[in-house]
């Protein structure tokens, strides 16, 4: 399996976009399914899922004001493979701008990259200036076990303020 199913509907307070599905993940047919990867224990541990939430339900996030997209749609596997056409970006524009989220948060910089048009090199993590479809957008440090060098868990600890800010 290549394509996971979008958790993408009205009324979300973020969409994480990755950049596609690990081999991992698509085998198991849920997103950040890796072992090595942080995504789920990040959730949790931020308080955006309860500690108990299972991955493998992926399709109930919603639930908790969150959604989930890659902007690669066509395969799997590891990011160093992925040629730039196999990006979609206008329908990553698209999906964000009918389900309106607040907030547009990339785990990792090169599906941030991609989207906005902008080399990796430049782009630093955290909140960013523009919007994609009427989006606040963000870059976070990939999840990926594959990324550990660039992790910091800083610019997720802050997505989660600004998300349980705009709560109360």
């Amino acid at each position: 399996m290549a394509v996971l199913a979008d958790v993408l509907r009205p009324g979300l307070k973020v969409v994480f976009c990755g950049t596609r599905p690990g081999t991992r993940s698509a085998a198991a047919g849920a997103y950040y399914a890796g072992p090595g990867n942080r995504f789920w224990p990040m959730l949790a541990g931020l308080g955006l899922v309860p500690p108990d939430f299972d991955p493998l339900r992926f399709e109930t996030v919603w639930r908790y004001g969150i959604g989930l997209t890659d902007l690669c749609k066509t395969t799997a596997g590891p990011d160093a493979s992925i040629r730039a056409g196999d990006f979609d970006v206008a329908g990553l524009v698209e999906a964000i701008g009918e389900a309106a989220p607040a907030r547009l948060a990339f785990n990792g910089k090169r599906a941030a990259a991609a989207a906005l048009d902008c080399p990796s090199e430049r782009l630093i993590y955290g909140r960013q200036t523009g919007r994609i479809a009427g989006a606040v957008v963000h870059v976070l440090p990939s999840t990926s076990g594959a990324a550990r060098a660039a992790w910091s868990p800083a610019p997720w600890a802050a997505l989660a303020r600004d998300i349980l800010a705009a709560d109360t």
